[in-house]
């Protein structure tokens, strides 16, 4: 008589959004996450500072709100994933838009394969000229995970659609740069997790964007100069030959079982 193998426990989940100023877009944000497949644990809003309605909104679709006064979304980011509480973190924009089985993919992902960190997923706009929407996000993310793909040597993460287990973050909060307003906090913390964890990629997560961060020549170059700064910022140590062959040997001593010395130790 064979016995049937128990069911891998389903994870806690907490939904950290960053927010500052966007209490229409967070209403829709939060509305969607209302219509999940999978109800998450919790959801906590950071509010950074905002001066309109966002903390109201917040609270009245029943997330907990904490307060981040530090300028910038490393800042708030963080602050978000102090305050959770589930075993996986999952991690959006108050402009972005989950598809209904978005939660679930992503807590389905974590249960399937317990040795990876952090997944991330793409993205579609949800404005914009209508014709452009699927190639202009195509691009978008393209040259995303090509340019920071090779600083990086593994996927990268986006922090509009990321999957992070809590025990993850613990290994690294306290080496990620939070206090520095002009960079990208997912970019930063795939530096940082990509040294010792295994970050995937998951298609099959569907998030909608927003096409605002894109709306003016100013603000695309401040998010290229912000990427830029993002990676500068780790360097020498993270150079990316020198990063390459260090993750690389990593990986070898990892396959042969041999303890890897220092940093590189997973």
């Amino acid at each position: 008589m064979h016995r049937a193998i128990p069911a891998a426990p389903v994870p806690t989940v907490t939904v950290v959004i960053p927010v500052k100023d966007d209490a229409e877009e967070l209403g829709r944000c939060l509305r969607a996450l209302d219509a999940q497949t999978l109800t998450p644990t919790e959801v906590v809003v950071v509010d950074n500072a905002s001066v309109d309605a966002s903390a109201a909104v917040a609270a009245a679709h029943g997330a907990r709100v904490i307060r981040c006064d530090h300028p910038g979304t490393p800042a708030a980011s963080a602050a978000g994933y102090d305050a959770a509480t589930g075993d996986v973190i999952l991690r959006l924009d108050a402009d972005c838009v989950p598809e209904a089985r978005w939660v679930e993919t992503m807590v389905t992902a974590c249960v399937r394969d317990p040795r990876v960190a952090a997944w991330t997923g793409g993205a579609r706009f949800l404005d914009g000229p209508r014709a452009l929407r699927r190639p202009l996000a195509a691009a978008y993310l393209f040259a995303y995970v090509a340019v920071c793909g090779s600083a990086l040597g593994h996927v990268p993460l986006f922090g509009s659609n990321l999957a992070l287990r809590r025990a993850a973050w613990q290994d690294v909060r306290e080496r990620v740069h939070r206090v520095d307003p002009e960079l990208h906090d997912d970019l930063d913390l795939a530096f940082h997790l990509g040294e010792r964890h295994r970050l995937r990629w998951l298609p099959a997560a569907g998030m909608g964007i927003s096409m605002r961060p894109f709306g003016s020549g100013r603000s695309f170059a401040r998010r290229v100069v912000r990427g830029f700064r993002t990676v500068l910022v780790h360097w020498p140590q993270d150079f990316p030959p020198v990063r390459w062959t260090r993750l690389l040997l990593r990986r070898v001593l990892h396959r042969l079982q041999v303890p890897a010395p220092g940093r590189w130790r997973a």
